[in-house]
């Protein structure tokens, strides 16, 4: 018998991409959706779609049946628009959890996964070149605006942990390392994506900060390989970093990897630090650990070159398909 799915965030980049890896199983596929031409465009017709809001208790109540696995991925990804709409960001974050982990309790589920965020350990220190493991956290301050975000994740995740020690709900925590590869979307505007698309304009990379925060990355497909594992070995109430450790480094590190490395010196990294409050995270010394995935048997294998390679070439291969 197939087993089936329910998935959240399904338009969105990993969510998309997981259902796709499914596509090639014999899995049955529900997904949460606000949007439903945008998914059938995204995902064709091969997932159930159910259309509303996660945050809405009535829809969310309304959701029967039984469902092996859940991956709940829905959360807003956009600074700018985290900083607009601080509210509905973490109030979608721990509300929409909260009302997945019920469906995740009646539905007697075998697994069930939430997608969290590096974001969650807040200001810690490793420039001492230690690597954070799931149990540290640092200090998140809670009266600036884009703390909503990791505040948010921080919530959830503790909601996690108590629908497991309350209620028995099989729920383990994917901290996902930024992620990009193949597959990305349309509209993406993080910083990996405006360093392909100046590598594909050949126009020089542009840092609005000095740079300094250190960023961890994981591929997409390392990533996907990852989140099965968690789903199926991880220890119920528990977090798990996904991290390939070997792309961990500055920002603007990495800006100069890119022009050189990918663009082969034709671009160059420049500042424009204009003072202009866009929504950035604070500087962070963050470094995480993939210790405990490799205890799973988790092995990254995609470098943070190959990574922007694979993303560069999806780019650049969209591209043409519109112009055609």
């Amino acid at each position: 018998m197939a087993e089936h799915y329910l998935i959240t965030g399904a338009t969105g980049y990993v969510g998309s991409m997981f259902i796709k890896e499914l596509y090639n199983t014999d899995a049955e596929i529900t997904a949460i959706v606000r949007d439903r031409e945008k998914a059938v465009r995204m995902l064709g017709e091969g997932t159930d779609l159910l259309i509303g809001d996660i945050t809405d208790k009535r829809f969310m109540d309304s959701i029967t049946g039984s469902f092996d696995y859940i991956l709940h991925f829905a959360a807003v990804t956009k600074s700018a628009e985290m900083v607009e709409h601080p509210v509905e960001t973490l109030n979608g974050i721990v509300t929409g959890t909260g009302n997945i982990l019920e469906i995740a309790g009646r539905s007697d589920v075998k697994s069930m996964v939430y997608i969290s965020s590096m974001e969650v350990y807040g200001d810690l220190d490793c420039s001492d070149g230690h690597r954070a493991k799931e149990e540290e956290m640092g200090y998140i301050d809670p009266f600036n605006v884009r703390s909503c975000y990791p505040m948010g994740k921080r919530m959830a995740e503790h909601l996690c942990f108590l629908y497991h020690k309350q209620y028995g709900v099989p729920v383990k925590i994917a901290r996902l390392a930024q992620t990009f590869g193949k597959g990305i979307l349309p509209g993406e505007n993080r910083i990996f994506a405006q360093f392909a698309q100046s590598v594909i304009e050949k126009k020089d990379l542009v840092l609005h900060t000095r740079g300094l925060s250190y960023g961890n990355y994981c591929g997409i497909s390392d990533v996907l390989r990852a989140l099965k594992l968690v789903l199926l070995r991880g220890k119920d109430g528990e977090a798990y970093n996904i991290v390939n450790e070997d792309n961990t480094m500055r920002i603007c590190d990495m800006a100069e990897m890119v022009a050189h490395d990918i663009a082969e010196d034709e671009i160059k990294a420049v500042f424009d630090i204009d003072g202009e409050n866009r929504g950035y995270a604070s500087d962070t010394s963050l470094m995480m650990s993939g210790e405990k995935m490799r205890r799973l048997g988790f092995e990254a294998e995609i470098s943070l070159k190959d990574m922007y390679v694979e993303m560069i070439e999806y780019l650049k291969d969209r591209r043409k398909s519109h112009v055609r």
